[in-house]
């Protein structure tokens, strides 16, 4: 981490009294089965058993203009000691000066629309042992600026330290058959240390939300190739330049969904969409649940020097269903379809919320007809059924 963005952030809570801040945690245990054996020989159970915490806190002045966030995360794992990691989500403290609003610390910004796959989504890095949809992100430290306009948004980011992805070891799920260096191979000479920029433009327009972005800096997806060895896999970090788009388009029960990249690295020059929608019936079955109902095409013409895809010529089709009890019981299930080679991803998702404090979900993935060549091949025999429980106080 960056030390001195680390100071900058906590240089404000000096001046916050400890019975202003907003204390609260989630803590949580998960229980995978998985229903084979892993593709590559280990001696990993079929039955695993983690437990997580996140605790926060926060403060706001109250003229609003100044914001101290922090959000920690830890997660222990019985069996994959990679797994087992700690990291700091969010510490940042934030101002308004007029028209400008500073934030100074670590943080999580997300962007994009589509449901499937995030092209635009560029500034933190993937926290992949936490699992393979590449959801879960790690704190970036950074400077932020942005400007409010009647005319759009204007946000410029400075990131002056990277974070490397994080890789499962070949004692848990989701590996590769070989752990993953240490010590990763990067194309600046600064490594880690490269200074990162990224802006975008966000407005609307109508019914329509939309979003433009440039970034130039170091690739948050690495390639990954064995050593002379044939005993580690080595991480190589390469630099690159992006633009991207990302719209949504609101027409009463529609929205309409799109975003693509073009990426220039010294091996590559792509370009990657995703397209599709989201109908939602509101009020069936007694007035009472909405169904939406998802669709999305992604496209992607990468070449095999750049870090592999799974979405590359692949079919999402989903739906959510939404029971809006007190409970807030919601269930979304989907698959996607590569249809070059018929290699298929399915998804189930259930949660619902037992009295105040205590929330349940349960998950189901698993990989069918999985081509040889496909990127997914890796993970073929890591199907699982999850059952997470989270305490919140």
């Amino acid at each position: 981490m960056n030390k001195t963005l680390l100071l900058l952030a906590t240089l404000g809570f000096h001046s916050i009294r400890a019975q202003e801040i907003d204390f609260s945690a989630s803590v949580g245990l998960e229980f995978r089965g998985f229903t084979q054996a892993p593709l590559i020989d280990n001696d990993s159970n079929r039955i695993l058993v983690s437990g997580f915490i996140e605790p926060e806190a926060k403060w706001r002045s109250e003229d609003r203009k100044k914001r101290f966030s922090f959000v920690g995360f830890g997660r222990y794992d019985e069996q994959d000691s990679e797994r087992t990691h700690l990291d700091v989500r969010e510490l940042y403290w934030s101002f308004n000066s007029g028209d400008w609003t500073t934030l100074i610390g670590i943080n999580k910004v997300f962007w994009g629309v589509t449901e499937s796959v995030h092209l635009v989504d560029v500034i933190n890095q993937t926290d992949l042992v936490e699992d393979f949809d590449q959801e879960a992100k790690l704190g970036q430290p950074m400077i932020h600026f942005s400007n409010q306009k009647e005319w759009g948004k204007l946000d410029f980011y400075v990131l002056p330290y990277f974070r490397e992805r994080t890789f499962a070891s070949t004692d848990g799920r989701f590996n590769f058959g070989l752990n993953v260096a240490d010590d990763a191979i990067y194309e600046s000479s600064d490594e880690e240390n490269h200074v990162d920029l990224a802006f975008r433009y966000s407005h609307y327009f109508g019914d329509v939300d939309f979003g433009f972005h440039v970034f130039d800096g170091t690739n948050r997806e690495p390639t990954l190739t064995p050593n002379k060895g044939f005993t580690e896999l080595v991480a190589n970090y390469s630099q690159m330049t992006q633009v991207g788009v990302d719209m949504q388009y609101t027409n009463e029960a529609w929205l309409w969904k799109f975003e693509s990249i073009q990426r220039s690295t010294d091996v590559d020059n792509f370009f990657a969409a995703v397209a599709g929608f989201e109908y939602t019936l509101y009020q069936i079955n007694d007035n009472v649940h909405d169904l939406g109902l998802l669709f999305e095409y992604q496209h992607d013409d990468r070449n095999e020097l750049s870090a592999p895809t799974i979405a590359d010529n692949d079919v999402f089709l989903a739906a959510r269903y939404a029971f809006n009890d007190s409970q807030d019981t919601s269930i979304l299930a989907g698959i996607v379809v590569d249809t070059e080679n018929d290699t298929t991803f399915v998804n189930i998702e259930a949660e619902r919320r037992i009295g105040d404090n205590l929330s349940a979900e349960l998950r189901l993935r698993a990989l069918t007809n999985v081509d040889e060549s496909d990127t997914a091949r890796a993970f073929a025999n890591d199907d699982y059924v999850q059952l997470g429980l989270s305490w919140y106080f």
